[in-house]
Formats: C-alpha cells, sequence, structure tokens
C-alpha cells in the first residue's frame, strides 16, 4: 500500500493526475467504441450515410428490370390481389420475351380466392351441372404453377416475429456450405416465416426472404443476404435470384470468430458485414428501369426491355405500402432496394464494413489519444487548435479515401469524438488545478477546522493533500432524537426552530473541534465529522470518543437550561437527546463534488458503518456506539461495553459493536463491571445457542441493573431469543444478526 501511494504521488508529479484521468478515459471511451450502443451507431451511419448523398452509385449498367404493378395496372386489371391466371399470364409473357430470372416480392400466402372450386362452393343459383365441371377445372393457383415449371421463378417468403404455422420440411430448400466458423449465431433471426402456397413453392425455383429491416430511425442500409426464420437458414430474395441466375445449386457462406465476410455463389462474392448484411450502395431512384404489369399483360413492351434480364415483380403503388427510406431517397419502393442489391453485386460495385473496421477505429482512436495525452500540454493554444485541425482533416481525408477509392465504411466520427474529448479534459483539468491552486488554504478550511488547525495549515501547506488519499480515520455520526416532534411543535414559530438549532449545534461542533475534529457538513440536526485528516492525529479514536461523551455532557447541560426556561415560561419541555455513531478504518478524504462546487470531505465503507451504527444507537438504548477498531483503540481510557454481532445492510462481513457508557471512572466501577460480566456470559450463551443460559443472565442483569441502564439492550436479545426458540437460526450461523434497516 506504500510503495503503491508513492509511486502514485511520483507519477502526480512527473505526469500529473490530469494525464492519468485521460487514460482512464481513453480505455473507458474505447471500450464504449466496442459496447457499440446506439448514439455511437447512429452517428456513424449517418457519416456513410453523407458519404452516399455526396458520392451516390452511378449506375453503369441497368441488368435488372422491374414489373411494376402500378396504380395504372390496378385501375386497369382491378384491386389487388388478382387471380393467380393473371399472374400466370405476366409469367409466361416473360419468359417469352426472354427473362432470365424471374422474382416477386410478393408472398402468395393463402390459396386464389378465385379457383373453380371456391367458386362452384360460393357462387349462388349455379345448377349442379355448372358447380361439377367447374370443380373438374384445374386450380388458378396450378395454372400458375405450370407457368413457373416453364420459366426461372424465385418466389418470395417472409420473415414473422410469431410462429404462423409449422415448418413444412417436404419442401425444398437451397443447399448451403460453411466455410469457417458457424454463421448461424450472427445472422439476422425471424422467429416464424411466411411461406408461399404448397402447390407454388413446388414448382419454383427458388425462394428467398424479401423481407428487410429497417434501422432505429427508419433508413434502409443494410439488406440481410442470409437470414435465419422459423430455425431455418434462408437467403434473400435478392441473393436467391443470383443463385438461380448463375446455375449454381450451393450457397457459399464465409465466417470467422468475428462474424460473417461474405456469401457467395458461383461468380460471385458478396461482401457483407459480421450480421450477413449487405451495405446497398445507392444509385439515386431510377424510372427507366420500371415497367407497368399492365403493359407486359397487354403485349406493349420492347423485348429489349425485358430480355436477358433480372425481372423483380413488385409494387410502387402507394396503397400497397411497399415504400422505403434510403439514405439518398426518402421514399424508394422496396422492390427497387432489391434492384439495387442486384444492381450492386452484377455490377461489383457494392460497399463493406469490414470485420477489421473497429480494429482500425480503435487502433487510430488510441495512437491519437495518445499523443494529445502526451503533447497537448507542451504546445500554445493557437498550435493545437492549428494540430487539432490537422488531425481531424487527416482522419476525415482517410475515411473518405477509403471510401472512394476502395468503398471501405471506415468510421472517422469515433477517433475524431474520442481525441476532441481527451483534449477538452486536459483543459479543464488544467482550468480546475488553475483555479484550485488561488485558493488560500485559510479560507478553504476556516468552516471546517478549528482556527488553530486552520493556522497549523497555513504554516505548512505542505501538510494538506489536496485531491483525494487514502489514510486510517475516526468518522462520527450524530443526530438528535425524536427531532420530528420538536419541529411540530414549532410549526407556527420557524424562527424559533431555527435558533434551536444553533442553540443546541453550537456546543456539539465545540465539542468536536475542541478534541482536533473536522466539520464533515451538517445536515439538518444531523452532524457529519471526521479526525485525522487534513493533519495527522495519532490519537484520533481516543479524541473522537471524548468529544462524544463530551457531547452527551454538553446536551445534558442545555437541557437543564431549557427545562427551567420552559418552567418559567409556561410552555412544554420536550429534552433533546443525541445518538452518535463511531467507526475506524482506511477512508479517501480530500475534495470531492460536482465540476461547479466540492467540499472537503470523505468516502468509503467505513464511512457508511459509522453512519449505519448512529442509527442503530436508539435499537440498543446506547447513545454512543461504535465500531470494533474504534473500541480496541480506546478499551483501556473509557467503558466499553459488546453489544452485538452484527451484519449491517450492504455489508459482506460482520462487525462486532460496542458501547461507550463512560469514562474511565465508569469502567473500574463495580457496577459496571458486574453488568459487563453478566453482559459477556449472555452473548457467549447466545452465541452458543444455549437460548436458557442467556434468557437467565439477562434475569440476573435485570436485577443487578438498578438504573436500568441495559433494559432495552435486555429487551432486544429476550425477543430475538424467543423466536429462535420458535424457528431456530440454520447449522452454519455464526451469531451474526442481519439489521433489516440502516
Amino acid at each position: 500500500m506504500k510503495r503503491l501511494r508513492i509511486l502514485r504521488r511520483w507519477f502526480a508529479r512527473r505526469f500529473g493526475y490530469a494525464r492519468l484521468v485521460c487514460l482512464a478515459l481513453l480505455i473507458g471511451l474505447a471500450a464504449f467504441r466496442i459496447a457499440d450502443p446506439a448514439p455511437v451507431e447512429e452517428l456513424r451511419v449517418r457519416t456513410f450515410d453523407t458519404f452516399q448523398l455526396i458520392d451516390p452509385r452511378v449506375k453503369t449498367a441497368r441488368p435488372v428490370t422491374i414489373i411494376d404493378i402500378d396504380e395504372k395496372s390496378l385501375a386497369k386489371l382491378g384491386q389487388w390481389p388478382w387471380p393467380r391466371t393473371r399472374i400466370a399470364d405476366l409469367v409466361a409473357n416473360l419468359t417469352r420475351l426472354g427473362a432470365v430470372v424471374i422474382g416477386f416480392d410478393i408472398v402468395f400466402a393463402e390459396p386464389d380466392r378465385l379457383n373453380p372450386d371456391v367458386a362452384a362452393d360460393t357462387i349462388r343459383n349455379l345448377d349442379e351441372e355448372t358447380r361439377a365441371k367447374l370443380r373438374t377445372l384445374p386450380s388458378n393457383d396450378q395454372i400458375f404453377a405450370d407457368a413457373m415449371r416453364h420459366s426461372r421463378v424465385v418466389l418470395g417468403e417472409s420473415g414473422l416475429p410469431y410462429v404462423l404455422s409449422e415448418f413444412d420440411n417436404t419442401l425444398p430448400v437451397t443447399g448451403l456450405a460453411m466455410l469457417g466458423e458457424q454463421p448461424q449465431p450472427f445472422l439476422v433471426d425471424f422467429p416464424g416465416l411466411l411461406r408461399n402456397v404448397h402447390v407454388l413453392e413446388q414448382a419454383a425455383a427458388g425462394r428467398g426472404l424479401f423481407t428487410i429491416k429497417p434501422e432505429r430511425d427508419g433508413i434502409i442500409r443494410r439488406v440481410p443476404m442470409m437470414m435465419q426464420a422459423q430455425g431455418a437458414t434462408m437467403p434473400s430474395l435478392s441473393f436467391e435470384i443470383l443463385r438461380v441466375a448463375t446455375g449454381t445449386d450451393t450457397i457459399f457462406i464465409k465466417s470467422d470468430k468475428a462474424g460473417i465476410k461474405s456469401i457467395a455463389v458461383k461468380g460471385f462474392e458478396v461482401p457483407t458485414d459480421r450480421n450477413g448484411q449487405l451495405w446497398v450502395h445507392f444509385a439515386r431512384r431510377d424510372p427507366s428501369i420500371y415497367v407497368s404489369a399492365a403493359d407486359v399483360l397487354e403485349g406493349r413492351v420492347a423485348p429489349e426491355r425485358i430480355a436477358r434480364k433480372l425481372v423483380l415483380i413488385g409494387t410502387s403503388a402507394v396503397g400497397l405500402l411497399d415504400l422505403k427510406t434510403t439514405p439518398i431517397d426518402p421514399v424508394m419502393p422496396g422492390v427497387e432496394v432489391h434492384a439495387q442489391v442486384l444492381e450492386s453485386a452484377l455490377t461489383r460495385v457494392v460497399l463493406s464494413q469490414p470485420n477489421y473496421g473497429i480494429v482500425v477505429e480503435l487502433c487510430a482512436a488510441i495512437v491519437l489519444g495518445v499523443l494529445v495525452i502526451a503533447f497537448a500540454p507542451l504546445f500554445g493554444p493557437i498550435s493545437l487548435v492549428a494540430v487539432g485541425a490537422l488531425f481531424a482533416s487527416l482522419l476525415v481525408g482517410t475515411s473518405w479515401y477509403f471510401y472512394w477509392q476502395h468503398r471501405l465504411l471506415i468510421d472517422f466520427t469515433y477517433p475524431l469524438l474520442s481525441t476532441t474529448a481527451i483534449y477538452l479534459t486536459l483543459i479543464f483539468s488544467s482550468f480546475v488545478r488553475e483555479q484550485a491552486q488561488r485558493r488560500q488554504i485559510r479560507s478553504a478550511f476556516s468552516q471546517y477546522l478549528s482556527p488553530a488547525l486552520v493556522e497549523q495549515l497555513a504554516q505548512s501547506p505542505e501538510k494538506l493533500v489536496l485531491g483525494g488519499e487514502e489514510r486510517e480515520m475516526t468518522i462520527m455520526f450524530s443526530d438528535v432524537r425524536g427531532f420530528t416532534t420538536i419541529s411540530e411543535s414549532y410549526k407556527h414559530d420557524p424562527q424559533g426552530l431555527t435558533a434551536l438549532m444553533n442553540r443546541f449545534l453550537t456546543p456539539l461542533t465545540n465539542a468536536i473541534l475542541a478534541r482536533k475534529g473536522t466539520i464533515d457538513k451538517y445536515m439538518g440536526d444531523a452532524i457529519m465529522a471526521f479526525w485525522n485528516a487534513p493533519l495527522d492525529d495519532k490519537e484520533h479514536q481516543l479524541n473522537a470518543c471524548e468529544a462524544a461523551v463530551d457531547m452527551l455532557e454538553r446536551i445534558d447541560a442545555l437541557n437543564k437550561q431549557r427545562e427551567i426556561e420552559a418552567q418559567e415560561g409556561g410552555h412544554t419541555y420536550i429534552p433533546l437527546n443525541v445518538g452518535v455513531g463511531l467507526n475506524t478504518g482506511v477512508c479517501v478524504v480530500g475534495n470531492m463534488g460536482s465540476d461547479l462546487r466540492f467540499d472537503y470531505s470523505v468516502l468509503g465503507d467505513s464511512v457508511n458503518l459509522a453512519s449505519r451504527l448512529e442509527g442503530q444507537s436508539k435499537e440498543y438504548g446506547f447513545p454512543v456506539i461504535v465500531g470494533s477498531k474504534t473500541a480496541l483503540a480506546v478499551k483501556d481510557k473509557f467503558a466499553i461495553l459488546e453489544l452485538d454481532f452484527i451484519m449491517v445492510k450492504g455489508k459482506k462481513e460482520p462487525e462486532v459493536i460496542y458501547a461507550i457508557a463512560g469514562r474511565e471512572d465508569t469502567a473500574h466501577s463495580g457496577r459496571f463491571q458486574r453488568l459487563r460480566n453478566l453482559t459477556i456470559e449472555m452473548l457467549a450463551c447466545y452465541r452458543s445457542r444455549d437460548w436458557e443460559g442467556a434468557l437467565e443472565a439477562i434475569e440476573r442483569g435485570r436485577k443487578t441493573d438498578d438504573a436500568g441502564a441495559l433494559e432495552l439492550l435486555y429487551n432486544l436479545y429476550e425477543a430475538r431469543i424467543r423466536g429462535y426458540q420458535k424457528n431456530p437460526p440454520p447449522e452454519d450461523w455464526n451469531g451474526a444478526f442481519a439489521l433489516l434497516t440502516k
């Protein structure tokens, strides 16, 4: 401990605490980036949005055509959903025009409501012969399935937040090959899956999920290429279209311990983030790739619009609610998002945020942070601003270079903000240090210490260690018992209550200051004080106990005065009773508080225990209760009586507590010795589970204690013992009693 203290002081002199704080801040900021909370991610993705706004993808080819179920088609052909026979005609026409693959950004989850057998059962006034003929006709779904078998069609499916039905294991699945670590833990996961009608699924060349999860702000930036849905690993609609177009049976997923790296089929490898999502490199919305579904059905489409193209069938109609927000367009049909994914993959212009990106960001932040911590205090203000601007430009320029030249998404905002935070912390620390140096020791401590101690500090300022140090101290908490009742008697005389508080706080304060104590704070009618800081006090336990007993004597003298005044004034007299808790232990003492206001105060577990002991003084019937370290230090100077072995709320280890029943003359009195021996006997029986022996010791103590000084203590133990006789403590009970209150 001593070596650590010496090392800390050497570091403070050589480097300064501000740099140590900044190093801790740098570590904390690194952990913050690794945790990647929502604000950090939001700032990062907004930066990437800005890059795309400045330099969106430029289309060099248009390999995808969208067959749009638009407002025009709905007006001509009627409301959606259309009969599956019409969808079959749409597929047949597109196949005849030379479409390579047809993908549906639509799910056909239920049988066609216009199937002939449904019509036979629902149309009224049909003769039985017509009904029978209708039932023999093939269903619209079968006609659609037959059309798909003559083409290459990829059906869309949707992930659901709940399980709708059991997974059909008889349906075809896409082959997957895992290269590296298992990818499933990293994939976007949907509990449920909405599939198409069974006959359609069987006829399709492929099946893929078209579900897109927006970011927290509702913007589409990433599209999953592989997903988990109801326990199955499935490709996205766009990637399944690529697989079918290349004639590949298997999709390859490359992963490492950091997550997924890429998704590949023959001839195409798409880099993804660790969750298998592609950062879409968006181009501006392109109306030229849209063809109205009505025009396809009516044969008014030029063959070159369809031939050798990947065809997506979806909707831009507002009423069908498939509109998305992207970084460069506030409104884009969801089907065009899939088209942009296909265009990026086919033209090999894709964005990538590599798994090592976070390592690059952390290294940049750490290097720049260390440079700022090491050299910033050596620069003047103008030079520091210039160097800071240079570093900021370097970070922004590097990030932009990776995006512009390599389409890599490397974040510059985190290193920039991290370095700025460290720089501002250094500036603020310097300001605080300069302000603290200007304070006069006399004015800083005159409200805490006696004038003699303040004078010693003024003459020997090297004895004062500002900012916090560890040392063994004795802590005091005192409180007036029943002060609420006293306050109620002054509810119509608040000035009288103030005068009363000043009247009893003054002698209590004087008792503390007279024994080299330091007043930490006043809390209404309560006082917190400590010994052995800021100046050394080798007898701090003794001085604290002397002050506690002196406080009781001064309150007794004040009560006698008030009783006489009450008799002369004809008003009710309510005595003041003080409870005191003392404890000794290692604490941290120094200037503590906020940036705007701080006090010379003390913190530590020993402080908390002293507060708890003060609160227990009324329970045990003794005005002064002390911890074991305090009691052992003053046992030859005071009448010390062991009270209990308690488990204080908030502490893991039990504590033996004692009462101070008087000074040395009381300790040597025969009456106290007899009561002390009986109490020791009672506690020994109690802790060894000899309940009857403990009760007998209590009865003998009551007969010996003619003043009833220990009556509350006897009542407390008698109640405990009666409870343990009915409900014995566990076998591993060590005699400690857990306090239920603070």
